[in-house]
This record gives structure tokens, C-alpha cells and sequence, in this order.
């Protein structure tokens, strides 16, 4: 055998290495890494909203802390999908390195930010990272573990997001009210907290995130692409964050429209014209598992979303409650997400099947909003968190299995892409539905007032109470009273600041709080309607049948296949032509060549 040929085959055999397959403590560890990473995103999502109002008026700036937030969300989404490209061409693992990198530098900046301004370009800093923290772990997982094994695991990563979303709020609310903590403004460390959970997600990744390489190819990079989707996302993002105070169909809202649209048509030619080099190939949607996944995570974002928007909002204003306890009002919807994303996990890691969890997902979604639709201003706290166990168990079947149908339905080599844009277009859902509950929500509330306040019986009770020497002498009830002697007023009263019904008469602040909660019923229904048509849709996802092994093994059999054919080929190719002239020696037997096999 010659040379060329035995390192052919040494090459083949290295690569189908099944080595490449980690023990259960590795992955623990790598899991570990990535649940870091994971919590340094979503606790950052959660964390800065209890703050941001402690934070504006430190750096004078309240009318622009809705920048803060719109900087980070942009750019955390349409850096999402180029992540995962980059990832699938140079590597997760320095990718992930990078992205936690960027996050830490934006954090630190953040925490030392003197002005809005300052503070919304380093939250964008921030958002660059995220991208790659949102979606990389689940990319990750996809490579080390097989679809079966990566449900049972995938529950802890939920578990991260519902730890985050339940001590984000209390951990703000901690900061926001300290005036000092080491001698730093106590609200920068809401950013500064960042910097020790990032050091040890970066030690720990560092240290056990080694993942094999499969053989190189020659690709090139889709620079059009990833201009395009920046042109396209960030104009409706942004319209879709500040429309409401533009209006939608003001001038800057119709050139964001334009320019959108004319984006997303340059878009799909760039990626057409790439192939399978495109930032989000076009082949992927070829796949009808693939295309329902990603229609159906973007019902779900808007669900998802409007829940987590809504009720929070709902518990302070309607129930009293405050940033940090409303956040621990919604145990039950995180604890449902937890429990049922544990078990959804173990069921599918041992059936192989995942084609019910879609349905009863959506299905329970749906009835926890339409349980919500029956709410009124004077139902208790615990009624509400009926609909949040609901909503909650919903959630939790649909996370990870959308994810897991959409890592299945493509090749090994796609599985960066594929992941990343699952949750690239699971974030623009959910955008897309921040803004229209918002939009809903503060269209209705004008709406109900009037209704409510033209009530004849509501006008008596007013007058009544505002006439009670002992209403009129709480100086609780100052701001309610002098609404009230200005009907004009009563429309947009809870348009701005709303701690004026915090302490004020409960029969003074009725009103007011029955059309707050008559509005959010009208958020609720828009949202169960959203989510029956996911409900619908779920019965056509075609589930195909989970693989039996994870995209290393699968690249590496891949990557061996092509150089053992290469040896064949080698091989064929070093037949002495005069031997093979000679038909005497052609048709005598073969002497065998004492190689590895022969020893055997």
C-alpha cells in the first residue's frame, strides 16, 4: 500500500474516531458553560426593567430610556443569525468566546456610563454579545448530544431562563434602591453584576469546551447577506419599538415600512444568489419541518412575549403589586415552564416522539389566555395565576421541541443556521408582539375610561366620595381629586406615571384600575387568538424521526466517507498500466498486501 494511501485511510479512521462522543460529566461541565452564558442574556433582559427608571433620573434622561432598551434589542436579534453562520464556517467555540467577550466589555462600559446617550451605545455593545449567548448554547448542544439525548438536557437551560426571569426584578430592585454598594452608585451594578458570572461561564468554557473539527471546505462569507439583514430587521424593529409614540403611519413610520420591505426583497436575492454559503439559506425552507418550526416559533414569540409583557404590568397596576414582588407573582407561570419542559424533555429522550408536545403546548397556551379573558379589576392575585400555569405549561412543551424539530430537519453542517435563525425569528415574533399588545393595550385604555367615567352610577360614586371631607383631607387622594376636576384629564391619566393610585382611596382608584383590567382583556384575547392559530397549524408539523446521533458523530462520518472514497480513488489510480495491459497477468490472482487488516 502506498504512502498517499495509508495516510488516507489514518486521516479516515481519525476522523470517524468515535471519541468524538463526550462522557456525562463533559457535558455537564460544557453545560455548565453555556448555562452561563444563557444567564448572563436573559438575567440581563429582566434585571435592567426594575432599574431603568432609578437609572434615568441618576443620568437625566428619562425621556430617552426607551433607547436603552430598543439599542440591545436591536442589535441582539440581527446579530443572532450571523453568530450562527460564523459559528458553522470558524467554530462554536470561539465564537462563544467572542460573544461572552463583547457582553462582558459592553457590561462594563454600561456600569460607567455617564449619559443616556453613553448608556444606550454601550447597551448596544451589550446586545452585540447577546446575540451569540441566545443562540449558540442550543447550537452547541445540537453538536455534543443527539436530538433524543438533548431533550433531557435542555430543561436545564429553561430552568436558567425561569431562575433569571424570577430573581431578575428582586436582584434590580436590590440595586436600584442601594445608594452605594463598594463604594459604586448602586444601580451600575445591575451591569456590573455581569462581570464575575462571566468569568466563570468564560473559565469553564475554556477549560472543557473542545469540540472536534470535521474536515475544512472552502466557503465564503455572505457580507451582502449580513448587510441586507441588518437593512432589513433594524427599520421594522425600530418602528415596531417606537411606533406608538411616532405613529403608525407617520412619515419616519412609512419610511421604516419602505425601507423594511425593500430590505427583505434584497435579502431573499443575496441569499438566493449564495446558496448554501447564504446567511439564512433559502434550502432550509425547503424543509416542510423546518418551515412550520419557524412559523410556529414566531405564533409562540408573540404569545410569549405578550404574556410576559402584560401581566406584570397588570399585577402592579390592577393588584398593587410592586417590580419586585410582581416578579415573584409569576412563580407559577416559570415554575409550569420548568416542570413541563423537564418532563416534555424525558418523555421525548425516551419515546424519540415529540409530534404531541407541539399541540398540547399551544393547546394550553390557549386556554391560559382565554382564561385570562375572563380577569376583572377585582379578582384576586391567585386567580391570575391560574392562567400563568397554564400559559406557563404551554410554554415549556413548545421551547425546546421547536428547537429540537428544527436542529433535526437539517444536515449536521447547518445546525448553527438553523438554530440561530429559529430564535432569530422567535425574537422578531416576539417583537412584533410587544408592539402590538402595546399598541392594543394604550389604544384601549382611552377607550375604557370614557365608557367607564360616563357611567351614571360612577359619576354619583365620584361625586360622592369627592365631596367626603376625609377623602378630600388624605393627601393620598390629591391626584385622583384633581383628575377628577378636569374630565378632560381622565382619558390619558394612566398614559404617564401611575403611582398616584397606589396609596389612594380603593373606591377613588376602582375605576381606573376596571379599565386598565377591561383593556388587558382585550390584549388577552388578541393573544389567544394569535395562539390558536399556532394551535391549528401544530396538527400539520411533520415530525420527522429523530436521529440517532449528534451532528459531530454525523460530520465525522460524513468527513470519513469522503476520505475513504478518496483512498478508493488513490488507490485505483496506482494500478501499474502495463500490468493491467497484460491480460495473463490481469487474470491471475491477486497476492494479498500485508496491511492493517491483514493483521488483524
Amino acid at each position: 500500500m502506498s504512502r498517499a494511501t495509508s495516510t488516507s485511510t489514518a486521516r479516515a479512521a481519525a476522523v470517524a474516531d468515535p471519541s468524538v462522543k463526550m462522557t456525562h460529566r463533559q457535558i455537564l461541565f460544557v453545560i455548565f458553560g453555556l448555562m452561563g452564558g444563557m444567564f448572563l442574556s436573559s438575567l440581563d433582559q429582566t434585571i435592567v426593567g426594575t432599574s431603568m427608571r432609578t437609572i434615568a433620573d441618576d443620568l437625566d434622561g428619562l425621556s430617552l430610556q426607551a433607547w436603552v432598551t430598543t439599542a440591545y434589542l436591536i442589535v441582539s436579534t440581527i446579530s443572532t443569525p450571523i453568530y450562527g453562520k460564523l459559528s458553522d464556517i470558524f467554530g462554536r467555540r470561539p465564537l462563544f468566546i467572542i460573544a461572552i467577550t463583547v457582553f462582558l466589555v459592553g457590561s462594563l462600559l454600561a456600569g460607567f456610563a455617564t449619559s443616556m446617550y453613553e448608556l444606550a451605545i454601550f447597551r448596544a455593545v451589550q446586545g452585540l454579545g447577546a446575540g451569540g449567548l441566545m443562540a449558540l448554547p442550543l447550537t452547541i448542544m445540537g453538536d455534543i448530544l443527539a436530538p433524543r439525548e438533548r431533550a433531557k438536557y435542555q430543561g436545564y437551560f429553561l430552568a436558567v431562563f425561569g431562575v433569571s426571569s424570577l430573581i431578575g426584578p428582586l436582584v434590580g430592585g436590590l440595586f436600584a434602591g442601594a445608594d452605594e454598594i463598594l463604594f459604586v452608585t448602586g444601580w451600575r451594578w445591575v451591569f456590573l453584576i455581569n462581570i464575575p458570572i462571566g468569568i466563570v461561564a468564560m473559565a469553564i468554557v475554556l477549560r472543557f469546551l473542545h469540540l472536534p473539527r470535521g474536515a475544512t471546505r472552502s466557503v465564503r462569507i455572505d457580507w451582502w447577506g449580513a448587510a441586507l439583514v441588518i437593512v432589513a430587521a433594524v427599520p421594522l424593529l425600530l418602528v415596531a419599538e417606537q411606533g406608538r409614540e411616532w405613529g403608525w403611519a407617520s412619515g419616519i413610520a412609512i419610511a421604516c415600512y419602505v425601507v423594511g420591505a425593500l430590505g427583505i426583497i434584497g435579502f431573499i436575492v443575496a441569499e438566493k444568489l449564495m446558496k448554501d454559503d447564504a446567511l439564512i439559506p433559502l434550502k432550509l425552507f425547503r424543509s416542510p419541518t423546518f418551515s412550520m418550526a419557524t412559523v410556529l416559533g414566531v405564533l409562540v414569540g408573540f404569545g410569549m412575549f405578550g404574556a410576559l409583557m402584560t401581566i406584570p404590568l397588570y399585577l402592579q397596576l390592577v393588584n398593587g403589586a410592586t417590580p419586585t414582588e410582581s416578579g415573584f407573582l409569576t412563580l407559577p407561570m416559570i415554575g409550569g415552564l420548568m416542570i413541563s419542559s423537564i418532563v416534555s424533555g424525558q418523555i421525548i429522550s425516551r419515546t424519540g416522539k415529540y409530534k404531541p408536545f407541539p399541540i398540547i403546548g399551544t393547546g394550553l397556551m390557549a386556554a391560559g389566555f382565554f382564561y385570562f379573558t375572563f380577569a376583572t379589576y377585582d379578582k384576586p392575585v391567585w386567580f391570575l395565576m391560574g392562567g400563568m400555569l397554564l400559559v406557563g405549561l404551554g410554554l415549556g412543551q413548545l421551547m425546546q421541541t421547536l428547537t429540537i424539530a428544527s436542529q433535526n430537519a437539517v444536515g449536521p453542517r447547518d445546525i448553527g443556521v438553523a438554530t440561530s435563525s429559529s430564535t432569530f425569528f422567535r425574537q422578531i415574533g416576539g417583537t412584533l408582539g410587544t408592539a402590538v399588545i402595546f399598541s392594543v393595550l394604550f389604544t384601549r385604555i382611552p377607550e375604557t375610561l370614557t365608557a367607564i367615567f360616563s357611567r351614571t352610577s360612577t359619576q354619583q360614586s365620584l361625586q360622592t366620595l369627592a365631596a367626603d371631607p376625609s377623602v378630600q383631607a388624605d393627601p393620598a387622594n390629591a391626584g385622583i381629586l384633581s383628575l377628577l376636576s378636569d374630565p378632560s384629564k381622565l382619558s390619558g391619566a394612566l398614559d404617564g406615571d401611575t403611582s398616584f393610585l397606589s396609596d389612594a382611596d380603593p373606591r377613588l382608584a376602582a375605576p381606573f384600575l376596571e379599565g386598565f383590567a377591561t383593556a388587558a382583556v382585550s390584549v388577552f384575547w388578541v393573544s389567544l387568538c394569535v395562539v390558536l392559530v399556532a394551535f391549528v397549524l401544530s396538527f400539520f408539523l411533520k415530525a420527522t424521526p429523530l436521529r440517532e446521533k449528534s451532528a459531530i458523530q454525523e460530520s465525522a462520518d460524513e468527513d470519513a466517507a469522503l476520505l475513504a472514497q478518496s483512498a478508493a480513488d488513490t488507490t485505483g489510480a496506482l494500478v501499474d498500466p502495463g500490468r493491467a495491459a497484460d491480460p495473463a497477468a490481469s487474470s491471475a490472482p491477486a497476492t494479498p498486501t500485508p496491511g492493517p487488516t491483514a493483521r488483524r
